[in-house]
């Protein structure tokens, strides 16, 4: 679990509603069928008409990302590729097969097994830099989807706002209901605000971080890799990758003799 997603959701909805108590308010005041039926139902068919069917089928996943902590490990991922330099240079690329059978990170794998298979290092750099171009596509395509929905919910929210107005000024002649008639219209732009701000805009935010820092991960990776391949000295491979880092994420220098 993410706990910044899930507590900053959490405290925003919160203050919101704590908000309502304390100027006197109810909550229960705050909910309106009608009003949210409009806003979420316009908000899902605005939004399913700018996508595929199979970009919105992974609604759910993108969602169980942004409230997963990943982690990348940069500094394990060095200390893997450090050892598969070291073992290149005492025993050949060939020998790595072994190794990258087990790797579980696809995209590690993919790279050293087109390493292995003597793949010219300008087309392992062609490769897997295409991949990571059209991996970096799909995945603002995913954060594209709630930040369509955070543009089209403050929308609807007016909409749902307009139309309860048309209906209380049709109704003009019971000034009994007038006030509270109107403070219910506008609860439809509270859900279309509220939702936009506090969900769908975050949401985009969220996924677009992971995906920063997947990428970012994967440049590291690849440079590793193609050192890797070069036949690089492994204290070379080590210090050429923790210069991708912050001084504080770099992994501790081994011992001489560790190696």
């Amino acid at each position: 679990m993410d706990l910044s997603t899930f507590l900053g959701l959490v405290f925003g909805i919160g203050a919101l509603l704590v908000s309502v108590v304390i100027e006197g308010g109810s909550v229960t005041s705050l909910i309106s069928i009608p009003a949210f039926v409009l806003v979420f139902g316009g908000t899902i068919g605005a939004t399913a008409m700018g996508f595929t069917v199979d970009e919105l089928k992974n609604v759910v996943t993108l969602l169980r990302i942004a409230f997963t902590n990943e982690k990348y490990d940069a500094a394990r991922l060095i200390n893997s590729l450090v050892l598969f330099a070291e073992k290149a240079r005492r025993e050949g690329l060939l020998a790595l097969e072994e190794d990258v059978s087990g790797i579980q990170d696809k995209f590690l794998q993919k790279g050293m097994q087109l390493v292995i298979d003597g793949t010219d290092a300008e087309l392992v750099r062609s490769i897997m830099e295409t991949e990571l171009t059209f991996m970096q596509e799909r995945h603002h395509r995913g954060a594209g989807i709630f930040e369509a929905a955070g543009g089209f919910a403050p929308t609807m929210g007016i909409i749902g706002t307009v139309m309860g107005l048309v209906h209380v000024l049709g109704n003009l002649s019971d000034t009994a209901t007038l006030g509270p008639a109107i403070a219910t219209a506008f609860i439809a732009t509270l859900y279309g605000v509220g939702s936009a701000n506090l969900f769908f805009l975050p949401i985009a935010g969220k996924l677009k971080t992971h995906n920063a820092h997947q990428i970012f991960f994967y440049e590291v990776t690849l440079e590793g890799i193609l050192s890797v391949q070069a036949g690089d000295n492994p204290r070379i491979v080590e210090e050429k990758l923790k210069a991708f880092l912050a001084p504080k994420q770099r992994p501790e220098p081994k011992k001489q003799e560790d190696r």
